[in-house]
């Protein structure tokens, strides 16, 4: 099962002098498919945006956050929790804890996203965040292999399948997320990060049921020759597959990944 989520517009407001505009306002969701982006552009870029027309509205206030409780799963409508009990690929008996929607309908399919415009990004105003997203260059000093990345497999318990991912983990206090990008990399697929070339605004993946958040880092992996695969250290439990895949070829490969699931 493979999960792609791309950036989505919504319409916000700003106030001003007690009134509120409407502007557009891009947020970030889990970015695996960037790649959809150019493609995304010049397809929408024969259909210009619609003008925001009405009248204005008062806005008395803003929202704000007044408590904040405990909740059990039981007394919770929307979200509840679940411990998972399963056996890995060594045959150890291991426990994940999960949340899960309880709206979830017959089409298996919880939501869906629109993408108004692909304009370019506005930091989400977020300043904390947990976990780090890792896109791997991979180039040869000599041109031996076309520009590539690194993708992982590996067995997600709360969906119960293998997803195919971008290298990524947790943030270790004191650790800066660029930091653990290089790192996270090292350990899941063993290329070593020469120099970071990009980092994202915060990244948020579901607002509406967790606060849980992440930073996407692009690395650059400079190969002296040609395509190496150096091993990887993962944690105790992690059990990860990696597959380098040419930048070209990536769409048709994630492509394929799709057909897998759906046949």
């Amino acid at each position: 099962m493979m999960s792609i989520s791309m950036r989505w517009a919504q319409i916000s407001t700003t106030q001003t002098a007690g009134y509120s505009k409407c502007r557009r306002q891009i947020i970030y969701t889990s970015s695996f498919a960037l790649h959809l982006l150019p493609v995304l552009r010049k397809s929408l870029s024969n259909y210009p945006l619609p003008r925001l027309s009405g009248a204005i509205t008062r806005m008395p206030m803003r929202p704000k956050i007044t408590s904040t409780i405990p909740l059990g799963s039981s007394d919770a409508r929307w979200i509840g929790l679940k411990k998972i009990n399963y056996t890995d690929e060594d045959g150890k008996q291991r426990i994940w804890e999960c949340a899960e929607r309880k709206t979830r309908g017959k089409s298996g399919i919880d939501g869906v996203c629109v993408v108004l415009a692909p304009t370019p990004s506005i930091d989400a105003g977020l300043s904390h965040y947990l976990a780090v997203s890792i896109l791997a260059i991979l180039r040869s000093r000599t041109n031996a292999f076309p520009l590539s990345t690194v993708v992982v497999e590996q067995y997600r318990p709360p969906i119960d399948k293998i997803v195919v991912e971008l290298p990524a983990g947790l943030i270790d206090a004191q650790e800066t997320a660029e930091q653990a990008a290089i790192r996270e990399l090292k350990e899941e697929t063993g290329y070593k990060a020469e120099r970071i070339m990009d980092s994202s605004p915060v990244i948020v993946s579901d607002p509406g049921m967790t606060n849980a958040n992440m930073k996407l880092v692009v690395v650059s992996v400079l190969l002296d020759n040609k395509l190496e695969t150096p091993p990887s250290k993962p944690d105790d439990g992690e059990h990860i597959e990696k597959r380098v895949i040419p930048l070209d070829k990536l769409k048709a490969a994630l492509k394929e990944y799709d057909e897998k699931v759906r046949n």
